[in-house]
Formats: structure tokens, C-alpha cells, sequence
């Protein structure tokens, strides 16, 4: 798992496909922000001791929102610690609440559990991660408590789920509301005037087109703007390869059901494609199942996609 070391003990531990990356301040009191995924917490525990951190003494979480796959490690490293956790105050009052809802958590049917959330951020605020200030700023759309980080120094930015280099994260209205697509691009124009020369993402690597990035994110919103379908196509392969990733090999007679059985997937083909589940959910396998992305084996379907 790599490990890169943006600015001064403060490393970018890059996940696969399916969790959240984070970050590692390497000190006697560490911080983190974003923990990936509960279920993948060994492999998570495994890559900060790589750096030489004692969980046990990380003094603060900062999470970029409250999606299951960039807080899963807190309430086990809070266990440990008695460490603050900081977010956005719209995800604080979700955590405060115990909304698995709004968070994601019941709709995906993943799991995750609450934490204490002890500082709450508001757009503008900064947070010191040693001695690096970085901004917060306040990126709704694809969660309606985003926030990206921003060290003017340094000219990094920590894009967590607002900027891919290559794609934009799910689109979510059933959640997020019928606006969010209206969202998701008002927040790529707060941050497309950053001068940026490093971009650290949500998923994938690092990357430095961080224009281009953006003008192909706006690209692709408005496209789904234009063709809604289009969000629920996506929507629907997403759900495929996550359900895979989680899941691992699954009976081929039980995937169907699996994803009958989540919010996520019977709401997405009621609101784009008139309630043809199984003939949605028989093209969007047999498209991966062609392209090689979905793999059979043993009575089983897996994904070829590395999580």
C-alpha cells in the first residue's frame, strides 16, 4: 500500500478502489483523516503502523464526510485513543442524531458504527495537522456534509470525493435530494479558482491536472443533467462492483436477491428505469459479465476489479 509523504510527516496512504484514502500526521500524537471502511480496518491498522503510529495516541480524526467508507476506523480508534473526531457540522449532526440514513449507511446496507463527533467545522474554518493550516471548505453534492481541505502553502489539496481525476463520485438524489447535481457543480466552481498543484483524492491516486479534472467533472454532472438516465446507469454499476467488492464471491443464485434486498438498488431502477429490476439488473451483469469486469466461478459471480 503506498505511502507518500506530502508535506512534512503528513503521508498519503492511497486505498484501492472500493475505500476512502486517508492521511497520517506521524507524530507522538498523531492525526488522521478518513479511516476507510470497519470491515477493512485490520489492513487499515496495518498501513499507519507501516509509518511507525501508535493508534492508540492519535490525538485527532478529521473526516471529509460521513460516508461508510471514510469513517469506518473512527470509532475503533476512538475506542483506543479517546481522540477527538472533527466533521462538517451538518455530518456532526448526523452523528449526534445517529442518522444511518442521511449518512448512507441503511440505504447501501454497509456497515459502520457511531462515534462521538467533539468538533464541528464550518466553511472557512482551518485545522492544524502539525504544523500544516489547512482551509476548510464546504463542497456539497455528492454529500451534503463534503468538505475538501486546502494548504495554500503547499498548494495541496485534499479533494476527498468533490474532485476525481477522471470521474465524479455517485449522484445520489434519493439522499442528497434532486439538487445535487446543481450541488455538486457550485461546489467545483468554489474550489476551481484554488491555485492547486497537487491533488490528493477520495479513491486513486494523486494527480496534477487539477483544471482538467475539474472542467471533466462539470462535463460530466451536466451530462448527467442533460440525460438523467445516464446517473442511473452509473448508479447501477456502481451498485454491481460495490456489492462484489464487499461481498466477495457470491452464489449466482443469491446475487439477485442481495441486491433486492438494499434501498440503493430497487430505488435507483424506480426512479430512472420504471421498476424492471431484474431486467436491469440482468443487462448491467451481463455488460461486466462480456466485459470481463464480473468473472464467474464455482457457481459464484466476483469482480475482477482490485478493491
Amino acid at each position: 500500500m503506498p505511502h507518500v509523504e506530502i508535506l512534512k510527516d503528513l503521508y498519503f496512504v492511497e486505498r484501492g478502489y472500493l475505500n476512502g484514502n486517508h492521511f497520517v500526521y506521524r507524530s507522538n500524537a498523531p492525526i488522521l483523516i478518513d479511516t476507510g471502511y470497519k470491515a477493512h480496518f485490520a489492513e487499515t491498522e496495518r498501513a499507519i503502523a507501516a509509518l511507525g503510529v501508535n493508534l492508540s495516541r492519535t490525538r485527532l480524526i478529521v473526516n471529509t464526510h460521513t460516508h461508510s467508507d471514510h469513517i469506518g476506523g473512527n470509532k475503533i480508534i476512538q475506542d483506543k485513543s479517546g481522540c477527538d473526531i472533527a466533521l462538517h457540522q451538518v455530518g456532526k449532526h448526523f452523528i449526534d442524531t445517529r442518522d444511518d440514513w442521511s449518512t448512507w449507511w441503511r440505504y447501501k446496507r454497509q456497515e459502520a458504527d457511531f462515534f462521538e463527533c467533539t468538533l464541528g467545522l464550518e466553511d472557512g474554518d482551518t485545522v492544524d495537522i502539525g504544523p500544516h493550516e489547512f482551509r476548510v471548505i464546504y463542497t456539497p453534492g455528492h454529500a451534503s456534509d463534503g468538505i475538501v481541505l486546502y494548504n495554500e502553502k503547499g498548494k495541496v489539496l485534499i479533494s476527498s470525493d468533490t474532485l476525481w481525476e477522471n470521474d465524479v463520485a455517485t449522484v445520489t438524489v434519493r439522499i442528497e435530494g434532486s439538487t445535487a447535481p446543481f450541488r455538486c457543480l457550485e461546489s467545483l466552481e468554489t474550489i476551481e479558482s484554488l491555485d492547486v498543484k497537487v491533488v490528493y483524492p477520495g479513491h486513486g491516486a494523486a494527480f496534477m491536472d487539477f483544471k482538467g479534472a475539474v472542467s471533466r467533472a462539470e462535463k460530466k454532472i451536466r451530462g448527467y443533467l442533460a440525460q438523467p438516465e445516464k446517473t442511473g446507469q452509473d448508479l447501477l454499476k456502481r451498485i454491481t462492483v460495490y456489492t462484489l467488492l464487499m461481498h466477495g464471491e457470491i452464489p449466482e443464485d443469491r446475487l439477485f436477491d442481495l441486491f433486492m434486498e438494499a434501498h440503493w438498488f430497487r430505488e435507483t431502477v424506480d426512479l430512472y428505469f420504471g421498476g424492471d429490476y431484474r431486467g436491469k439488473f440482468d443487462e448491467v451483469l451481463g455488460s461486466f459479465l462480456r466485459r470481463g469486469i464480473v468473472k464467474q466461478r464455482n457457481g459464484c459471480f466476483y469482480t475482477m476489479v482490485k478493491p
